[in-house]
């Protein structure tokens, strides 16, 4: 029998990036999920009504980073001066992929921007800008306009994590370019990795038989720096993308999933 390789969903970045048909952003994940072996179907925010079938054809999911933030009245507060307008369609897509990923157990790697709406889909809070509200935290931001090189920093992992084990390493260096932060876990969600400063670096699934990881670097970037990146977090960027494509190729409880409608309406999220 010839191996299929797994379908993994990448939603687009913004809807601005898709309707101006910008992928250059994008590309390094599709290129990192194809490394690793997955075959990549990018997702349409412009095209609600066939998310329902298309999920349904999918083996698993990367939430990659975006320029927006997360509309903080999601999780109950209205936005600082620092927050960033929300992209509702990238909203509302991810949204209903993550239902449909949880409700079907389907894996899901979530990066920076999609690790932050993973954690409010599940009931989570977020820190809406590190800088002015934690003045004494490492420097996350990339300044990447005046040409600032990309900043890193370590990263210390729980013992027994998944991510720890797939690290290798109690402890690693990984590459940051976020303003924002998970604050109050969501539900189900354990903190497996963190700056020194306390930033949130990594979550994880508590329930061992749902493969879920999000992470607030950019592997997808990390997984082809050079001399910059010590080799645990090179590997390490690697081995996310590659554990991803091997959980979403194992078979699923009950064959493969039916194709499932996904609610758009979000209320009360």
């Amino acid at each position: 029998m010839n191996f299929q390789a797994p379908r993994i969903g990448i939603p687009y970045r913004s809807a601005s990036e898709q309707a101006e048909n910008r992928e250059e952003k994008i590309r390094p994940y599709v290129e990192a999920v194809e490394a690793a072996g997955g075959d990549v179907q990018l997702i349409s925010l412009l095209e609600p009504g066939k998310l329902a079938q298309l999920a349904g054809e999918l083996d698993g999911f990367v939430f990659p980073g975006s320029p927006a933030d997360v509309n903080p009245a999601l999780y109950g507060e209205t936005a600082g001066p620092a927050t960033q307008q929300p992209d509702r369609q990238r909203e509302e897509t991810d949204m209903a992929l993550l239902q449909h990923a949880f409700e079907k157990g389907k894996p899901v790697l979530t990066i920076c921007y999609g690790t932050q709406l993973l954690n409010v889909f599940r009931g989570g809070t977020l820190v809406q800008d590190i800088p002015s509200e934690q003045p004494s935290s490492l420097t996350h931001r990339w300044d990447h306009k005046r040409g600032a090189p990309e900043p890193h920093h370590p990263a210390r992992f729980l013992p027994g994590s998944l991510v720890a084990r797939l690290a290798e390493t109690g402890e690693t260096v990984v590459n940051s370019s976020h303003h924002q932060s998970i604050r109050r876990p969501g539900r189900g969600l354990r903190v497996t990795g963190s700056a020194p400063d306390g930033v949130v670096e990594s979550v994880e699934l508590e329930d061992p038989s749902h493969w879920v990881i999000g992470v607030q670097w950019h592997p997808e970037r990390q997984r082809r720096e050079g001399s910059a990146q010590n080799d645990s977090g090179i590997r390490l960027a690697k081995t996310l993308f590659e554990e991803l494509v091997r959980v979403a190729a194992r078979p699923r409880p009950g064959g493969l999933p039916a194709t499932a409608e996904i609610p758009g309406n979000l209320e009360g999220r």
